[in-house]
């Protein structure tokens, strides 16, 4: 302990010991902005010429603006498929002869249903005198009022299917 005192001391020894730390300081400082720098230089490199740290804010900045447009379409198409779920999703239509006497299958029963089986049976009888329309209304696949053989196909097709779907059958 008393050598490092002298030593501490001796102004020769001290001159050199404070050249020494000058020197290393010096040498990491150089090292430091020559690895900045071949950071720098790797960066843009790797960036085409580009600044990589910059392209890297803009990608991120545009991200964050792509997720933003995708949280609003996400709830518009939620809105959409809500909205959609009350249209006219399914058809069901039965051609058939209601007269013996009319030939032709020129009557029909038509469902016309939503997403969730709701909507309503048009039922069109044509005679040679005269021509009707009936409409009955259905909820969950049920009507209120008695069906018709021709109404309880149509709404039996119209359940099955997405597309609109047409069918002669003999009553």
């Amino acid at each position: 302990m008393s050598n490092l005192l002298e030593l501490l001391q001796d102004e020769v020894f001290l001159s050199k010991f404070v050249f020494a730390l000058l020197i290393i300081l010096i040498i990491n400082l150089g090292l430091i902005i020559f690895l900045y720098l071949k950071y720098f230089l790797f960066m843009k490199k790797l960036g085409n010429g580009s600044n990589l740290d910059g392209m890297l804010k803009k990608y991120l900045a545009d991200v964050k603006e792509i997720k933003k447009d995708n949280s609003e379409i996400k709830a518009y198409y939620t809105k959409l498929d809500s909205d959609i779920s009350s249209c006219i999703q399914k058809i069901g239509l039965v051609r058939y002869n209601a007269f013996r006497d009319v030939g032709s299958d020129l009557s029909f029963a038509i469902a016309l249903l939503d997403r969730n089986d709701n909507g309503v049976i048009l039922n069109g009888l044509y005679g040679s005198e005269s021509s009707n329309i009936y409409a009955k209304p259905i909820k969950g696949g049920i009507s209120t009022y008695q069906l018709s053989e021709e109404e309880k196909y149509a709404l039996e097709i119209a359940e099955q299917t997405k597309n609109f779907v047409a069918k002669n059958r003999k009553f």
